[in-house]
């Protein structure tokens, strides 16, 4: 943290300028050796200077170098960004002259880091710097700005302060039992407020089920047996020829996946080989991968044939994901009616008709999506979520613990065990903004960040 890093901020490869960013103690000093214009020691801060680098008396390219000092930085030390051409060889040979002359290359996620522990964004916040470079729609833009807003954390941060005060109530009346003017702390007392605690928890996980489908979309498998128009149907929802389509049976072998967007929200959709018994080892590689993708996806889109009738082994995959999200799609309807649709016993409203070949149904398919994952809705909301693996599994264990609290409570628990209890949970929702971390939990979190982040 005392030393002076650099690393390029902006995507290598060529460009109109490339930015090579500078971090610490000395980041001043080392341009200025390299930078042929003012003297940026004497300059005011937040201010931009034309000049050149050079190397000795070669000029390496005509830049822009803006100079921020501390502590009003992103890192909250001094910051110097270099605009160069957009070249490989010049923003290389840039941070080439950096390295000789005192900086270090920066690791992934090291800025970013360092705004954190030098407490200039919280660990919410941090994450969320990658989660804005990530988003690739308006709902996942939007998602991390609030989060890099701190609007995310005050929502950990209101059930800290939650818990603090039932702490303090609690340890009032322990210590000091001969105030009259202080509440008793009893579990009758007791049992409201954690119940109250844990509500908030539960609407905020919740809620965060929304923040997962921003951020990751919602995984959409496409199955059925072969020839049923799945490979048709990826083709028709992303509007090109992603996928081969034949009427030869068994022609995709492994899955072929294609995004699309419904209200601001990714469907990764995957097309699965057709399930079916086969000799053909390649394909059955295809059929095994198929049935694997069907137990991870958020959605299910079943596919039959409308010209065939229903196999008994239709009927026991239908039974296979009975507790998953899916629908029925059975295609082409253009054709003779073979199918018996009683005979799938599932809600009628799960069950779209479709013509593929001739375009029908596609929007109707679109429209169930958004009623089955309320996507107006989401759309429509301020997106304050919760929306990363990490901090969505310690809130879950946060509410297991105060259910636990609830009912020992309940079953006349001494008050003084429960302190400690919720104390404990209030550690560890400090984990998730980073009041309280481990080394290894930073490390593992930003090796995944962009170099130059």
């Amino acid at each position: 943290m005392n030393d002076t890093i650099c690393a390029i901020s902006t995507s290598q490869g060529i460009g109109a300028i490339s930015i090579v960013r500078v971090s610490g103690e000395e980041a001043i000093d080392i341009v200025n050796k390299i930078f042929k214009g003012k003297n940026l020691s004497n300059v005011e801060t937040h201010t931009i200077h034309y000049g050149h680098i050079v190397d000795q008396d070669e000029v390496i390219d005509e830049v822009l170098v803006s100079v921020m000092r501390k502590p009003r930085t992103f890192t909250t030390e001094d910051v110097v960004e270099i605009n160069t051409h957009g070249g490989i060889a010049p923003t290389n040979k840039v941070l080439e002259l950096l390295l000789e002359n005192g900086c270090r290359l920066a690791e992934p996620g090291e800025f970013t880091k360092r705004a954190f522990l030098n407490g200039r964004i919280d660990l919410l916040e941090a994450e969320a710097v990658m989660d804005m470079i990530d988003s690739k729609t308006e709902a996942q833009r939007k998602m991390a700005a609030n989060q890099i807003d701190g609007k995310t954390s005050n929502l950990i941060n209101e059930l800290r302060t939650d818990m603090v005060q039932i702490i303090s109530n609690i340890n009032v009346n322990i210590d000091y039992p001969e105030y009259d003017d202080v509440e008793e702390i009893t579990n009758e007392v007791l049992i409201p407020k954690i119940t109250k605690l844990k509500n908030k928890i539960i609407k905020i996980l919740k809620e965060s089920e929304n923040g997962k489908i921003i951020k990751e979309g919602i995984k959409t498998s496409i199955i059925g047996k072969p020839n049923v128009g799945k490979s048709s149907l990826l083709n028709a929802l992303l509007q090109e020829d992603k996928a081969i389509v034949t009427n030869i049976a068994g022609t995709t072998r492994d899955i072929v996946e294609g995004q699309i967007t419904i209200n601001g929200i990714l469907l990764n959709m995957i097309d699965t080989a057709g399930i079916r018994e086969t000799n053909d080892m390649i394909e059955a590689i295809g059929v095994e991968k198929s049935l694997k993708i069907m137990e991870e996806a958020d959605l299910i889109l079943f596919m039959l044939n409308n010209n065939e009738e229903i196999s008994e082994d239709i009927m026991e995959l239908i039974d296979r994901i009975k507790d998953k999200k899916y629908l029925i799609l059975i295609n082409k309807i253009d054709l003779e009616t073979k199918i018996d649709k009683k005979k799938l016993k599932v809600d009628p409203n799960q069950i779209i008709e479709l013509s593929i070949i001739n375009d029908k149904g596609i929007d109707t398919l679109k429209e169930k999506i958004q009623e089955m994952f309320n996507l107006n809705e989401i759309e429509m909301k301020d997106p304050t979520y919760l929306s990363n693996t990490r901090s969505i599994s310690i809130l879950k264990k946060c509410l297991k613990r105060i259910e636990d609290i609830e009912k020992a409570l309940k079953e006349n628990m001494p008050i003084d065990m429960i302190e400690l209890d919720i104390k404990s949970i209030w550690e560890e929702l400090g984990t998730i903004n980073g009041t309280t971390y481990e080394e290894e939990l930073l490390d593992e979190m930003f090796k995944r960040f962009c170099l130059g982040k």
